[in-house]
């Protein structure tokens, strides 16, 4: 729990590293977060929110990955 901005910041840093990315941002469920036997967390798919914005050639779109209660899967869609 007490990492989870500087990974949710790691994740943004590592994908602002890639051509045409022009924003990034990543949050981490903090309501998911629990520690296991051992007395860490893991970070798992379903726990991620993250926007990226790519500008290409004078077009922007949008990417998004959330967790989808419904289908108990994390979805990207696009913008």
């Amino acid at each position: 729990m007490r990492t989870a901005s500087s990974l949710e910041k790691a994740i943004e840093e590592s994908i602002s590293l890639q051509p045409y990315v022009r924003r990034v941002e990543v949050r981490i469920d903090r309501d998911m977060l629990s520690e296991n036997v051992f007395g860490y967390g893991e970070l798992e798919g379903r726990m991620i929110w993250a926007l990226v914005e790519i500008e290409y050639e004078g077009e922007v779109i949008s990417a998004r990955l959330e967790y989808d209660r419904e289908r108990c899967y994390p979805l990207m869609s696009l913008k």
